[in-house]
């Protein structure tokens, strides 16, 4: 049996606070909802990480 790895995005939406999504779930996102995207990440602690220093660096806001 083969473990499938999920793909992780950080998405940062019109309202400003980023989210993380795995990858089938950006697929079903309205195109006008999402602004950025930053990823594929490999793991979900990978797209946290990232996500904090966008949020250091201004390019999103905390929720």
């Amino acid at each position: 049996m083969t473990k499938v790895q999920a793909d992780w995005y950080v998405i940062k939406t019109e309202t400003g606070p980023c989210q993380i999504v795995q990858g089938h779930q950006i697929e079903a996102m309205e195109q006008s909802a999402k602004t950025q995207q930053w990823g594929p990440f490999t793991s979900q602690g990978e797209a946290i990480a990232r996500r904090v220093g966008l949020i250091r660096s201004g390019k999103c806001t905390p929720i």
